[in-house]
């Protein structure tokens, strides 16, 4: 008989607002106390002590609009949020300070999470959806340098940027961008010939969210209606439809894939935390805790396995804290 799914191991609240994103820093040094990052509804950036379960600190950088990305910089003291006042801004929050350093002006209107990738020491890659309604820039970090924009060919009808991921192949070759597109489209871009490699239609409606593999070569995608895609990249850089999951319920918010592949967690519509293998897609748990749409689900990347956690945080205010890691 299967084991029924665990509750959260404690619930983090006193935001006052709806969920976005949500981003583990856990620290080279262990035991480091792993730092959860939350960005809210009404702007505040929330850096959670996971010993205390309380906020550390509070963070206002985003004039009271909306947070829906947070990520870190090689560490829990830079920074990087995106927020609703089309602004990107960066933080330094060594000894104790919470001042936006520098920030970058997106004037994009959607909802389109910014995506990182550290290329060097000191040296970022970050894309984003652009201000023109089909265009994704890529900036360098922390210049700011233009390194290109990927515009869809003319007839193209992609729509906006839903979703994004910055990814490098092997060491040493250039990375690669994937972009999930309001037609339901996801396209690997090359960004140093500024061209799509290769597009699939993967979904009738919007992607929601997309996380991919680079070692299987392989990615996962979401969207409003009741499917999760899985598709693969060949060698020839094209992306296939590898296999398809039919969900119980529609929408899905978000999708991420545990730092060590074993399994992934989406967050949806219907409330609830499901957990997959990511082999297979075998269905392993249903985690049924919030009463609204699951926004965001992110695992830490702490070094002792059994001490990995997955948080989701969702509309209703709360944020869900799970341990879950399985030996398979």
């Amino acid at each position: 008989m299967a084991l029924p799914p665990p509750d959260p191991q404690f619930v983090l609240r006193g935001t006052g607002a709806a969920i976005h994103t949500l981003h583990f820093s856990c620290g080279s040094q262990e035991p480091a106390v792993p730092v959860l990052f939350s960005g809210s509804e009404n702007g505040f950036i929330h850096v959670w002590n996971l010993k205390t379960h309380r906020v550390d600190t509070a963070l206002d950088g985003h004039g009271r609009k909306s947070v829906y990305c947070v990520e870190t910089m090689g560490g829990k003291d830079q920074l990087l949020s995106q927020g609703r006042d089309q602004r990107i801004c960066l933080w330094d929050l060594a000894e104790g300070r919470t001042a936006v350093t520098d920030s970058v002006c997106t004037e994009n209107v959607g909802f389109c999470r910014c995506s990182l990738l550290k290329v060097a020491q000191g040296r970022w890659l970050m894309a984003m959806a652009a201000k023109a309604l089909e265009e994704v820039q890529v900036l360098e970090l922390p210049s700011k340098t233009s390194v290109c924009t990927l515009k869809p060919e003319v007839g193209a009808k992609l729509g906006m940027p839903m979703c994004l991921k910055l990814w490098q192949p092997s060491c040493g070759s250039q990375p690669l961008l994937l972009a999930g597109y309001e037609d339901g489209s996801v396209v690997l871009w090359n960004m140093s010939m500024g061209k799509a490699l290769s597009q699939l239609v993967c979904h009738q409606e919007p992607v929601m969210s997309l996380d991919f593999d680079s070692e299987k070569a392989k990615g996962i995608s979401g969207s409003s209606e009741k499917v999760l895609s899985i598709w693969s990249l060949n060698e020839q850089q094209n992306l296939q439809v590898y296999k398809t999951h039919k969900l119980v319920n529609a929408g899905i918010c978000d999708i991420t894939i545990r730092p060590d592949k074993k399994i992934l967690a989406t967050g949806g519509w219907d409330h609830r935390i499901r957990i997959f293998g990511w082999k297979n897609l075998k269905p392993l748990a249903v985690l049924d805790y919030h009463t609204a749409s699951v926004h965001a689900v992110s695992f830490s990347d702490h070094k002792i396995p059994s001490e990995r956690l997955l948080a989701a945080g969702s509309k209703d205010h709360r944020i869900s804290i799970w341990s879950i890691y399985t030996q398979t």
